[in-house]
């Protein structure tokens, strides 16, 4: 396996509501450098709040109150993600870990064109760039995911579902990243525009080389495309293996019943009251 590019240790995340919410719990996980890890779970089980965590984005009244997080750059340097602060968390924050969050019409800016979104990532981390250069790596960062470089001058809603989530990931690439955190990038958008966009990911991650933590409910999905899969339960990581042993023997009864939730293309119907698992459950 190949080395490490970002490590958490017992990370734990609280709510700082009345009573109090422990999001996360004592969670540890291990990516490595090139590698799909995805992390699998129901709705409210944490694994957004561990994402925003490892990229310090929690917003009060989320708070970080215990564990590590360490990003091993490529340079062999390792970097305290959880000391980081003011100029050092911004230089960070896009250029070592990047995100696609989940709803790309909810993280874009609807009155500001496509181009002037992405001008800004460059204004922020490389003032110095010509007016040239950014429009030359904006143009390139759209061929990259497949979208035609005229579009930069469109607005949000004059695109469809999929090319505002491409638009996301080639934002995201801006500042070529070694580590990219997706949160359900393919929620809403129609079975077909999501196997693109799937393939997609998949052709750039091959290209560029780039770890990639995938966060979805779609257990079969994650199967298919991920290296290693990790299966969060109530704040915790309940069973981590690779996506061959999570589909051929999984070992904690979560996993089995998720597993055992998606009705099967052929064969009698299934029902869901007898895997233990409500439809809203697996959401």
């Amino acid at each position: 396996m190949s080395e490490p590019v970002l490590s958490a240790r017992n990370v734990s995340i609280e709510y700082e509501v009345d009573p109090p919410v422990r999001a996360v719990r004592d969670v540890s996980l291990t990516l490595h450098r090139g590698e799909i890890l995805g992390l699998a779970g129901e709705s409210g089980c944490g694994k957004t709040t561990l994402a925003y965590g490892m990229n310090r984005l929690l917003k009060a009244p989320a708070l970080m109150t215990g564990g590590e997080i360490v990003f091993h750059d490529r340079d062999g340097h390792d970097i305290d993600v959880v000391g980081l602060g003011g100029e050092g968390l911004r230089a960070f924050r896009w250029d070592k870990i990047s995100m696609v969050f989940q709803g790309a019409m909810n993280s874009l800016n609807p009155v500001i064109s496509v181009k002037a979104q992405i001008f800004d990532i460059f204004d922020t981390h490389r003032p110095g760039m010509s007016k040239k250069a950014k429009t030359a790596r904006a143009e390139e960062l759209l061929s990259l995911v497949g979208v035609d470089p005229v579009r930069l001058t469109s607005f949000p809603h004059e695109l469809s579902g999929g090319m505002r989530q491409r638009m996301m990931i080639a934002m995201a690439l801006a500042l070529d990243p070694q580590v990219m955190i997706m949160d359900e990038p393919t929620t809403a958008l129609d079975v077909v525009v999501q196997r693109g966009i799937i393939r997609e990911i998949m052709r750039l991650r091959e290209k560029l080389g780039f770890a990639v933590i995938f966060i979805t409910h779609d257990l079969p999905m994650l199967i298919e495309i991920s290296d290693r899969i990790a299966i969060m339960l109530q704040g915790q990581i309940v069973e981590e293996g690779t996506a061959e042993e999570i589909y051929r023997s999984p070992q904690h009864e979560y996993t089995k019943r998720l597993l055992s939730s998606f009705p099967s293309l052929k064969g009698e119907r299934g029902d869901f009251v007898r895997t233990g698992v409500s439809q809203e459950g697996v959401r």
